[in-house]
């Protein structure tokens, strides 16, 4: 609980074993918390997540990840030797975890410009809050001896998880968030030095 910010960042990785141990609800509820103190444009919020911590859920959410999936690699000509193996990893990602944690992004809070150009500047200023959200799930995380990373497949697949979980109208599902303690035989790679000039230029 008493790494510097500086420590947390090099240190997190994106760890997906973990032991098993339950986590506690308390714990994870600070973590939200702390989320929610990410920048987010107009002082508003524009950040909703849901624990997906039943069984039911779980299997409810996985389900319709994977029907969605199985169309998508049909419809590319993947066999069905790779296309069973494929959706059984990724439901053992949303299974298996201790925590599961769904983020979504609402735009009630969004301008409602006129214009199509800064109706899409709106939504990429909350989207990038969102992002800000999650890096501070993760940094909070690392703090606090967990570890986890992000999975995208919600953003492929949005309509069919919202009705899955029936989640509130508004509520556009984006990333999950997997958490636990990572497990012991974890080890983290060595990173490549920064060459800053590959991402910062002066003008």
């Amino acid at each position: 609980m008493d790494k510097p910010v500086s420590q947390a960042i090099s240190f997190r990785r994106s760890v997906r074993r973990f032991t098993g141990q339950p986590i506690d609800p308390a714990l994870i509820d600070e973590i939200i918390a702390l989320a929610c103190l990410a920048p987010a444009p107009h002082h508003s919020r524009p950040w909703r997540f849901v624990n997906v911590a039943t069984e039911d859920a779980r299997e409810a959410l996985a389900d319709a990840m994977s029907d969605s999936w199985r169309a998508d690699l049909e419809a590319e000509g993947r066999t069905v030797h790779e296309i069973a193996s494929l959706l059984e990893k990724s439901r053992l990602q949303v299974t298996e975890p201790p925590v599961v944690l769904l983020a979504c992004i609402t735009l009630e809070e969004a301008r409602p410009w006129p214009d199509q150009r800064r109706k899409a500047a709106e939504r990429d200023m909350f989207v990038q809050s969102l992002g800000a959200a999650l890096q501070n799930i993760l940094l909070a995380a690392e703090e606090r001896g967990l570890a986890g990373y992000l999975k995208g497949a919600p953003l492929f697949c949005t309509e069919a998880i919202a009705e899955a979980l029936s989640l509130p109208a508004g509520w556009e599902p984006t990333f999950l968030v997997l958490l636990g303690r990572p497990h012991p035989d974890f080890l983290p790679s060595r990173r490549e030095e920064i060459e800053l000039g590959r991402f910062v230029v002066e003008r």
